[in-house]
């Protein structure tokens, strides 16, 4: 939350300059902000170019997925109603002016998460086609959560729940995902 914001992309830096922009409204105008920064969020309706639900879409289809360089890249999971809640506890108990990283502490490199959704589907390796890592992909995403668990936010869902909670939904969903694919 008090880590100075170093994007390496242009799409990381958009995010860093909205942080700023409200925080400027803030110490400006007294605009009441809060800002919440969420680790990598997961769970239905998620659009289909995203890693899971690209990964469950491919896989549901026959298609094999796509791992980026070593597969060693690290991310933090969090299942979307656990965000939600998140975000709504910051809204409703957050301290204006103040920055809360939300995240569920389920850090863990892409091939491990490629992995775990393999076995959901009952497939193997040979679905994963290893591709060129893209610029500017960052190594690993990390942060510290202690002002909202401070606030009485926790996960409720533990991450191979969760996963297998989502790719149940794209399972049953089909028709929904389809059709944003074409």
């Amino acid at each position: 939350e008090t880590d100075r914001l170093g994007p390496r992309s242009p799409y990381s830096a958009s995010k860093a300059g909205s942080d700023l922009i409200a925080l400027s409204y803030h110490e400006t105008y007294g605009l009441p902000v809060v800002i919440t920064r969420s680790s990598n969020n997961f769970g239905p309706y998620q659009f289909p170019e995203k890693v899971i639900p690209l990964f469950v879409t491919n896989l549901l289809d026959g298609k094999k997925v796509p791992l980026y360089g070593d597969g060693m890249n690290i991310r933090d999971w969090c299942y979307v109603e656990d965000n939600c809640a998140g975000v709504d506890l910051v809204r409703r108990e957050g301290t204006i002016g103040e920055i809360y990283n939300i995240g569920a502490g389920n850090e863990l490199p892409n091939r491990e998460l490629t992995m775990k959704i393999l076995g959901l589907l009952d497939r193997d390796e040979s679905m994963i086609e290893p591709v060129a890592d893209r610029l500017g992909h960052d190594r690993r995403y990390s942060i510290d959560c202690s002002k909202v668990r401070a606030l009485g936010w926790a996960p409720q869902r533990d991450l191979d729940e969760a996963l297998a909670q989502t790719v149940a939904w794209y399972r049953d969903h089909r028709s929904w995902w389809e059709r944003l694919r074409s």
